[in-house]
């Protein structure tokens, strides 16, 4: 036996010997233990950096030790390549979006390969096919039908080169992280989904998740944001309409001096028609930092 490891030669067995047993196959078998190790979907953006080698480098440990713990470990693979990025990168390359995403995909499937994780290859799926799509569009059909889904205005941080909307986390120094453009504030029709009507059940079942860490439970209920209070109607000079708010501490509303309203209210771009300053407040305010890490050093 050779002294030294040469990855090549070894990891290269390994593999085609694993390819051969099908090792990573998973069937169904009620004698064993089921264990599902799913880790988050890569985007198919053409190769693998240093941080996707170490997320699924995780997941691949932790569903090797199950696997040796007897259980029937399911670890599948597949990839998060439908919506606007695939659009815009395929027209940055000026290819067609289906061509490019699957290239891609055949070049990073074979990095994964490479790095030898325990994947269940047949299992593999893409979201950008119909085969998978199909689903979500009939899932969404049925939330809609039972009133689960609606539809309103909300503002949103708005790319105007991507013409897309981006998450506080994909706004950097109040630009777009893929365009550079500057990010604007927007109010645009979405569809919502009435999760609150759930609320009080996913509070009340996280007393049964014993094996959560409490500090895990702790996140979750502060993520529902469940609070009790009141709403209140206040008079507006000059009006017959009336502004509602809502607080946790009616006890101190005697003690009420002003109401604000955000910088995109409607009563906001109603005053700022002749008061410049005004307008030009509400124009900083839309491209106003948006990420966490940016608004916690704010001053």
């Amino acid at each position: 036996m050779d002294a030294s490891y040469k990855p090549d030669s070894v990891e290269a067995d390994a593999r085609e010997y694993w390819d051969k047993q099908q090792t990573f196959r998973v069937t169904e078998d009620p004698a064993r233990e089921k264990y599902y190790c799913l880790s988050m979907f890569p985007y198919p953006s053409g190769r693998l950096h240093m941080g996707h080698v170490r997320n699924y480098t995780i997941g691949d440990v932790i569903s090797r030790y199950q696997r040796m713990l007897g259980k029937n470990v399911l670890q599948p693979m597949g990839w998060d390549a439908f919506g606007l990025p695939a659009e815009n990168a395929a027209i940055q390359n000026k290819v067609p979006p289906a061509k490019w995403t699957q290239e891609n995909i055949e070049y990073m499937r074979n990095q994964l390969k490479q790095l030898g994780f325990g994947y269940d290859w047949e299992r593999e799926l893409a979201t950008c096919t119909p085969e998978y799509y199909r689903w979500e569009q009939w899932f969404f059909t049925r939330l809609f039908k039972k009133g689960v889904v609606y539809k309103k205005t909300a503002m949103v941080n708005w790319d105007p080169v991507d013409k897309t909307v981006l998450a506080n986390e994909q706004v950097i120094d109040g630009k777009g992280w893929r365009s550079g453009a500057p990010v604007e504030r927007r109010e645009i029709p979405q569809w919502f989904l009435r999760i609150t009507d759930y609320a009080e059940e996913l509070l009340a079942d996280l007393e049964q998740l014993d094996g959560w860490p409490e500090q895990v439970r702790t996140m979750q209920r502060n993520w529902i944001g469940r609070s009790e209070g009141i709403e209140m109607q206040f008079g507006i000079d000059g009006r017959d309409e009336t502004l509602s708010i809502y607080t946790t501490r009616p006890d101190t509303l005697m003690g009420v001096t002003y109401i604000a309203v955000a910088a995109e209210h409607a009563l906001a771009s109603e005053a700022a028609t002749n008061n410049p300053a005004l307008k030009a407040f509400i124009d900083e305010c839309r491209n106003t930092k948006v990420a966490e890490a940016d608004m916690a050093t704010m001053v």
